[in-house]
């Protein structure tokens, strides 16, 4: 169940908002007027959704090279690699 929280806990509640985002990992979901405004992280959870999106976004542009046909055998791939570590 999402946490949710008005705009005047930020102030008023700051502590116990950042102690509940760094122990359960989860955002706080802050609201204005009565309606969705901001959702509250630790850095840590922030960090681990956008390494999720960066690696959501790559794995994508793999299926879509692989649909256009645009790859290579694993072995010619890693003997790429291999010589460009060799030449450095």
């Amino acid at each position: 169940m999402p946490r949710i929280q008005p705009s005047s806990a930020l102030r008023n509640k700051y502590n116990e908002i950042s102690e509940f985002c760094h122990r359960y990992g989860e955002p706080v979901y802050i609201t204005k007027n009565g309606l969705g405004d901001l959702a509250v992280m630790s850095i840590e959870t922030y960090e681990k959704l956008v390494g999720k999106y960066e690696l959501y976004k790559l794995l994508d542009e793999g299926i879509d090279a692989a649909k256009k046909g645009q790859t290579v055998p694993a072995s010619e791939a890693f003997e790429r690699v291999l010589q460009k570590l060799s030449s450095q």
